[in-house]
């Protein structure tokens, strides 16, 4: 595929935006390096990232994966999703989780 932009606004671009965000992952190590407690408030919304970052990556994944949004029973992916929403909620452990959605979305893919 070609583009139109010379090759030197492209590395620039990419050099620019690496330094970017070498900056911004740096400018957190540094700040939570010199901060001797971390505010509660803080400290509450931090814990939400992993769940968020989780859940945007999984979810298109599990509700579109042919790229359409797929809510029905045909989309094996979206009910072995609900099944380990299921196991993670009423075990509250991860392997069982993952057992019980990969063990679904196999039966569901190979058996059905």
């Amino acid at each position: 595929m070609a583009t139109s932009y010379d090759p030197l606004t492209v590395w620039g671009v990419i050099v620019v935006a690496g330094v970017l965000t070498f900056g911004i992952r740096a400018s957190f190590i540094y700040l939570f390096g010199h901060i001797d407690t971390v505010p509660p408030r803080v400290k509450s919304a931090l814990e939400y990232v992993p769940a968020a970052v989780f859940a945007a990556l999984v979810f298109p994944a599990v509700v579109a994966p042919a790229g359409d949004v797929a809510l029905s029973l045909g989309n094996e992916r979206l009910v072995a999703g609900v099944l380990a929403a299921l196991a993670a909620w009423y075990t509250e452990r991860v392997f069982v989780t993952i057992a019980v959605g990969m063990g679904a979305l196999w039966f569901l893919r190979f058996v059905v």
